[in-house]
């Protein structure tokens, strides 16, 4: 391909998405590029403060723990009062609770303050998630998840890579930088993002002049379709949580050092930032059910391969495998959730999408933990190529009758706009939305 090529496939990426988009997508990038504390803070509670590995990892699953709570919440909060100021004050609370925590030095009031740090940080992801598919125009929606993940993991890169220099020097510097970056990404919402929530006084898609409905969360909780999407999203982060604890351990026990861990999955991050974009270019108006059934299983495979891996270069090639499906799985997986959301309660179905994920950063640990240590590693790495297997038959069970296309139901212009909708629910045609508040 030529230079050409390339760069008018770079420019067709990222055409066509509107302003609001960028800045939601500048907040995202600033956020990543200071998530110092995720990255050190074992080593930190360890190393620093002199806290057992047990303590630490009591600290991550309350880390965890305050993520699954605030999932929920703040999805209803986006779609009641907004979704700009569920990200203003997530991302404050977030911001203090971090500079807080880096002055704390008793282990109850650290554990204390780091479930206050999951649950102020994850706070911000449904609002952000509901707030992509208000202002995006359904068509572009796959690209512009892809974009956002591209950010999340080139921000990742870079605060990892510091996180290490800085840990070095100082951790309180740490702890204050992602402080202050955090608070930039409040400046940058507050004073670049209007709010994007679609408006309730505009006809309803099936009984003009009159507003849609209340969607409440009970009404998500019974959308079967979409409740089955989340399980088997479930599945999948099930899977991917497992290269955090689980393959480092492995490959300790295969006599790897952590420096060999480390080159290995850095692969997962070189190729997220070298791929992630023309990929969706091939993807993006393809069929999501072919699409989230062939990621399944390259994230199942490739972790079962690890059974067989016994150097770092075969270890870095499942990484590799898992990180293709990876690449192709999360914008269409995202993008899913936004076609089957109904339009005035996306913040709660984001919220409730967000939760599956919050979910299994509790229950992956505990998994690979337990299986590890009573059947070994290779039991466990079967057990993931199997999940893999159940998640792909999954989708393709759910998925079958689902329209092709990216647009969501109940946009104006499309076909079945009730179907997707949970039983009873009308919902309220709205456009992508680039400028008013609503």
């Amino acid at each position: 391909m030529s230079i050409a090529s390339l760069r008018r496939a770079a420019v067709d990426s990222v055409s066509g998405l509107p302003r609001d988009f960028w800045w939601l997508w500048t907040s995202t990038l600033i956020n990543r590029l200071g998530a110092f504390v995720a990255t050190f803070m074992a080593l930190y509670l360890t190393l620093d403060r002199g806290y057992s590995a047990s303590y630490a990892g009591l600290v991550a699953a309350l880390h965890g723990l305050g993520g699954v709570v605030s999932s929920v919440g703040a999805g209803v909060m986006a779609d009641r009062l907004g979704r700009r100021p569920t990200l203003l004050v997530a991302q404050l609370s977030t911001a203090a609770s971090v500079a807080v925590l880096a002055f704390m030095t008793h282990p109850v009031s650290i554990a204390a303050v780091a479930f206050l740090v999951g649950m102020a940080s994850n706070a911000s992801r449904p609002a952000v998630l509901a707030m992509m598919a208000d202002i995006v125009a359904p068509e572009d929606r796959v690209r512009a998840y892809a974009l956002n993940y591209w950010a999340i993991n080139l921000g990742f890169a870079f605060s990892s890579m510091a996180a290490g220099f800085i840990a070095q020097h100082s951790y309180l510097a740490g702890f204050l930088g992602e402080a202050t970056l955090t608070l930039v990404c409040a400046v940058v919402v507050f004073m670049r993002l209007p709010e994007s929530r679609p408006r309730r006084d505009l006809p309803s898609a099936t009984e003009t002049g009159k507003a849609g409905p209340e969607v409440g969360l009970g009404d998500v909780l019974r959308d079967r379709r979409f409740m089955g999407i989340v399980g088997l999203s479930f599945l999948i982060a099930l899977i991917f949580q497992q290269s955090y604890v689980s393959l480092p351990v492995a490959m300790g026990k295969d006599g790897f050092s952590s420096s060999d861990y480390g080159l290995a999955v850095a692969v997962n991050g070189v190729l997220i930032v070298a791929l992630q974009i023309p990929v969706t270019r091939f993807i993006e108006h393809r069929d999501p059910k072919r699409l989230l059934l062939v990621s399944s299983l390259l994230v199942g495979y490739g972790f079962g391969l690890t059974a067989f891996a016994d150097s770092v270069a075969l270890y870095a090639l499942t990484v590799a495998v898992w990180t293709l499906g990876e690449i192709v799985n999360a914008p269409t997986q995202i993008g899913l959730v936004a076609q089957l959301s109904a339009v005035h309660a996306r913040g709660r179905y984001q919220g409730m999408y967000t939760l599956s994920w919050s979910m299994a950063a509790l229950v992956a640990p505990l998994m690979g933990g337990f299986i590890i240590d009573a059947y070994g590693a290779g039991r466990l790495w079967a057990a993931c190529a199997a999940i893999g297997t159940i998640a792909a038959l999954g989708y393709w069970l759910l998925m079958r009758d689902l329209p092709e296309g990216p647009a969501a139901p109940g946009e104006p212009g499309e076909p079945g706009a009730a179907s997707a909708a949970p039983t009873g629910v009308s919902e309220t045609p709205a456009g992508p939305r680039t400028g008013s508040v609503a």
